[in-house]
């Protein structure tokens, strides 16, 4: 097969065609485990929608208060069904993953209560919803509630042995980030999560606990719920969403703290009774009917550039034979130039704005200038092919997403080709 005119197009160079064919072949065996978890939670996905009568007057979009909106309540079953969870909130009105954490912590937390990320500070976005950096106007901390951090031990792993010494009466949630973030650690297993949920029980059987689920989704055959999670809450761009889903976000656990959060998503006796889905219902399942297949295609990307570049001398996070338990796939490069190189090959290798070039720009809710790209059918999208960083040291850049293996392999040999022009490799 004649692949000239394809490479001619991006300005691709095919001296790397076998390296990446050999690192395929070493990644036969993940790949292959991956099938059966994709095979495990799309069967958890059918069951869902059979259980629950998904039927085509589901889709009908509703005006006004959403009354009528018969679809927005037989999603949220679903939901909480494949979760395993008694309740759900799923709504287009939460714009984002951080919008659907800071509601279940504004939900839940009130003045004098405390909270304890057990897993180091969080994402920089929530560190900002906390009030540890920003200062912005009406964070946690400005109403009164308190913040305390358990830092990773030497191993960068949750630091069992001294939960315990961060937990007291006032202790009224714990937040648990699984997926790596803006950090140099790889995610959280399920077996992790387990692990630590059973310490803070001990610490303080009464402390709610909260899972930070963004972009570990399906990627295991078990969800945070089925180990003990009080609460989880995501975005519907992520994993979920299939690539499909054009905004929102879920909330699933618990059904008290469900209702205190849909009470302040919209007002104490609406709940979830009113808001409209605006005929994002179609969408939102057709995305979750694809995504354990996206979740597999993405982490097949993931690991390829990882097996690469590990190869080439770059340290990448997780580690090669490390679990995977979230789709980003960190690259340290110790060099803001090469994460910039990386994020623009990236761009030109996607799907829509392929013509336009990444730079590093303030955004809202980070500290530090981030470089994104992002070029997909639904803006912002981390199901798709994207990759981003914040310019900082020790200068990384997280990959997330990807429709499907054969488009991240060409994004991988678009960017090795533009590293080789740069003198990188």
């Amino acid at each position: 097969m004649n692949f000239n005119e394809i490479y001619d197009h991006y300005n691709i160079d095919d001296s790397f065609d076998n390296m990446i064919k050999k690192a395929q072949e070493c990644l036969c065996e993940d790949f292959n485990k991956l099938e059966e978890i994709a095979e495990f939670n799309q069967l958890k996905v059918l069951k869902a929608f059979n259980k629950n009568n998904l039927n085509t007057q589901d889709f009908i979009s509703a005006t006004g208060y959403g009354y009528a909106d018969t679809g927005r309540k037989k999603l949220e079953e679903i939901y909480a069904d494949f979760f395993k969870a008694e309740d759900a909130l799923v709504r287009p009105s939460i714009v984002a993953g951080t919008h659907a954490l800071s509601l279940v912590l504004f939900a839940l937390l009130n003045y004098g209560d405390k909270m304890v990320a057990i897993t180091d500070d969080p994402y920089d976005t929530m560190q900002q919803v906390i009030g540890i950096v920003g200062n912005k106007k009406g964070n946690l901390i400005s109403k009164g509630i308190s913040y305390e951090k358990l830092s990773l031990d030497e191993n960068n792993q949750i630091d069992y042995q001294n939960i315990h010494k961060v937990f007291d009466k006032n202790t009224k949630l714990a937040l648990i980030q699984r997926s790596t973030g803006y950090t140099q650690r790889r995610a959280f297993t399920i077996e992790e999560i387990e692990k630590a949920i059973i310490e803070i029980r001990k610490a303080n059987p009464e402390t709610i606990i909260f899972v930070d689920n963004c972009y570990g989704e399906f990627t295991e055959d078990k969800e945070p719920i089925e180990v003990g999670a009080d609460i989880l809450a995501g975005s519907l761009i992520k994993n979920l969403g299939g690539g499909i889903a054009i905004t929102g976000g879920y909330v699933v656990g618990k059904k008290d703290l469900i209702e205190y959060c849909s009470n302040t998503l919209t007002a104490p006796g609406i709940g979830k009774d009113e808001g409209l889905s605006f005929g994002t219902t179609r969408y939102v399942l057709q995305g979750l009917y694809f995504a354990p297949q996206i979740v597999k295609e993405a982490i097949k990307v993931g690991m390829l550039f990882g097996k690469v570049f590990n190869e080439l001398g770059y340290e990448v996070i997780p580690k090669i034979g490390d679990p995977q338990s979230d789709v980003v796939q960190a690259i340290k490069f110790e060099d803001p130039d090469k994460v910039i190189t990386f994020c623009k090959a990236i761009q030109e290798a996607s799907t829509v704005d392929s013509n336009l070039i990444p730079e590093p720009f303030p955004m809202p809710g980070y500290e530090d200038p981030v470089i994104m790209a992002a070029g997909g059918f639904v803006e912002g999208s981390t199901s798709e092919l994207s990759a981003d960083g914040p310019l900082r040291s020790p200068y990384i850049a997280y990959l997330q997403g990807g429709l499907n293996y054969y488009h991240g392999k060409l994004a991988l040999k678009l960017v090795l080709s533009r590293f080789k022009n740069q003198g990188y490799i």
